[in-house]
């Protein structure tokens, strides 16, 4: 493991960042924690983001799953550990509240065409696969507090079903809906309400986060025969990949290993079997999968083991032995 450790601090500053707090549990005010956090905020890859979402909110939203999507890089900034005391991100979030809903979530530019149910035309909305995206991100930056955030957070939490959140969109969206009985949990839109509550210490161990935690845990048991709005936990699902965009094993394990009511589920153990098996022989991870958008960062790739995966993972099975 040390020379593992060693490994991951000759990498990018976000990767050196992450895993002096995460993984060796260096305080915030340690001298390499400030000098990588430093390294990280001006490093070219990540101006080159900041630049991106400080065009808020990009471009039109087409698909939730694009990996180009402006809310889609700003959750990757809010993941390594950027907050609403850097100058971009604190432009960014005033722009994000210029645009809150009468319900509370934050809305974002969306066209859906009217033989999906919607207007076809541009309008600001949100939907339960986008909305608590943004507030996890938010609620990162460290705006947990605030009155707007609660809000929202409380709206989207009440919509929750027995069996889980389904898909739902604001009322601007008219009636689309995603390819699935309405009466089934959207498994995405379940996995990012999720994400997005475990942030907050009065949702962390409610009612709706375990129904939620389960919903996730049944669709792995049942993965052969249940695959509800078209999402599959079968080979794709099982993939690795970074940075954390949609619904893969590596993003749903760093999910559910943050919930500690279900770490003896037997249902976790199998997921987290399944990662463990991915390493090499030297405990690094390389991508299975990756984003054409993120080509020119190390988990872009799938010939060779990435820092930034292998710490994702890594930091997965730590807190699974805590």
């Amino acid at each position: 493991m040390d020379k593992l450790i060693e490994w991951l601090l000759e990498g990018d500053p976000w990767v050196v960042y992450r895993t002096r707090l995460d993984l060796l549990n260096q305080p915030e005010t340690t001298p390499d924690v400030i000098k990588s956090r430093n390294e990280l905020i001006n490093h070219p890859k990540i101006k080159t983001i900041l630049k991106e979402v400080q065009n808020w909110p990009g471009t039109v939203l087409s698909s939730h799953k694009s990996a180009n999507q402006t809310y889609h890089k700003l959750s990757f900034l809010a993941d390594i550990g950027m907050n609403k005391n850097d100058a971009p991100i604190k432009q960014v979030i005033q722009k994000i509240f210029e645009h809150q809903s009468k319900e509370g979530p934050f809305q974002l530019p969306m066209n859906i065409p009217q033989h999906f149910g919607g207007s076809g035309k541009d309008e600001w909305a949100w939907a339960l696969c986008d909305a608590p995206v943004i507030l996890y991100s938010l609620i990162k930056f460290g705006l947990g507090e605030d009155a707007k955030i609660k809000s929202a957070v409380k709206y989207l939490t009440n919509l929750v079903s027995d069996n889980g959140w389904h898909c739902i969109v604001s009322k601007e969206l008219g009636k689309f809906r995603g390819p699935g009985r309405k009466d089934d949990p959207c498994p995405y839109a379940t996995f990012v309400m999720l994400k997005m509550l475990v942030l907050l210490n009065e949702y962390k161990r409610s009612k709706e986060t375990l129904l939620g935690a389960n919903c996730l845990l049944d669709l792995w048991e049942n993965s052969k025969k249940l695959h509800p709005y078209m999402f599959y936990m079968g080979t794709d699902f099982r993939k690795i990949k970074a940075p954390y965009i949609w619904y893969d094993l590596l993003h749903v394990l760093d999910l559910l290993t943050q919930i500690d009511s279900i770490k003896k589920d037997k249902r976790l153990i199998e997921m987290t079997e399944t990662l463990k098996s991915k390493s090499d022989k030297e405990g690094k991870f390389t991508p299975e999968s990756e984003y054409k958008a993120w080509k020119d960062w190390d988990f872009g790739q799938k010939k060779c083991p990435s820092r930034w995966v292998t710490f994702l993972s890594l930091r997965i099975l730590k807190r699974f032995k805590v």
